[in-house]
């Protein structure tokens, strides 16, 4: 399984509002420059994530974006699922995925589903807070910009 930019950098951009917007909402821009993504990409994920109810937003001077929920409620699989679909290895193995004529004899599927099952294992068992706490204990983050 590869992800894509968009579970990336979705990913990034999560931890971002994680650290960032304890106390206020932030603005799209900021979280853009911080993570060096383009600004219109960046909008295309974020309203994925507020679809889903991850982040919320306001609108105006003084609005932006926070997380929906506490970060220590938000695990990596969720945000990475929202991003990205399914995480299954293979097209067979994926929730309300197709199935192919040879389900019930192939030799190989129970790998594909053991692979599957380990990495969702993985992803649920992380959460949002555990990533912006490690990159609050990096250090010196006063450069401004967001390094993964």
């Amino acid at each position: 399984m590869k992800l894509s930019t968009k579970g990336r950098y979705g990913l990034q951009a999560m931890v971002d509002i994680g650290v960032y917007a304890k106390e206020k909402h932030i603005s799209l821009k900021s979280i853009a420059e911080r993570l060096d993504v383009s600004e219109n990409y960046l909008e295309q994920l974020i309203a994925l994530l507020k679809k889903n109810k991850l982040v919320t937003s306001i609108r105006g001077a003084q609005g932006g974006y926070t997380l929906a929920r506490t970060a220590k409620d938000i695990s990596i699989g969720e945000i990475l699922r929202t991003l990205e679909g399914s995480l299954a290895p293979t097209d067979c193995t994926c929730e309300g995925g197709k199935h192919c004529e040879r389900n019930t004899r192939c030799v190989t599927r129970p790998v594909w589903e053991k692979i599957r099952d380990g990495i969702n294992d993985v992803v649920d068992g992380i959460s949002l807070q555990e990533l912006i706490d490690d990159y609050e204990s990096i250090g010196d983050n006063s450069c401004n910009k967001f390094y993964m």
